[in-house]
């Protein structure tokens, strides 16, 4: 078993559990971007969001409010981000589903940029429909 999260979850590898069901751990990220960055993980093996039954991502994405409002009360924080990343362009770095709770504070450095950018003439319109037609 090579995925750390899945040895994780299997006991043999520790972990600062914060919560723990039959579909979900949740534990201390060991590189936090905060001090109380959590990662929220399903213990089944998926390595994209994609790949998970809507019922699982359920199970583990109901912990997030109830998680998130503990980070912030334990931490003191006024805000926090969730993160989600899916493939390594995306920045995940452990090909295993979790999400991250990171607090966050004014001038806590940590930084979040938007490129926004706009649509040339009929190409919203034309993913719209791409996206549409995907879903079956």
């Amino acid at each position: 078993m090579a995925c750390i999260f899945c040895r994780i979850v299997a006991g043999e590898v520790p972990s600062l559990k914060v919560y723990e069901d039959d579909s979900a751990l949740a534990f201390l990220d060991i590189g936090p971007l905060a001090e109380g960055h959590v990662l929220v993980i399903p213990k089944r093996h998926y390595e994209r969001l994609e790949e998970m039954p809507a019922e699982e991502v359920g199970a583990v994405t109901r912990h997030l409010p109830v998680l998130a409002k503990a980070v912030l009360k334990a931490t003191g924080a006024g805000a926090y981000n969730v993160l989600q990343n899916n493939g390594e362009v995306a920045g995940q770095a452990v090909g295993h589903v979790h999400f991250h709770i990171i607090p966050r504070t004014s001038g806590d450095g940590l930084g979040y940029r938007w490129n926004a950018t706009s649509y040339a003439a009929g190409r919203d319109r034309q993913l719209q429909e791409a996206i549409v037609s995907a879903l079956g």
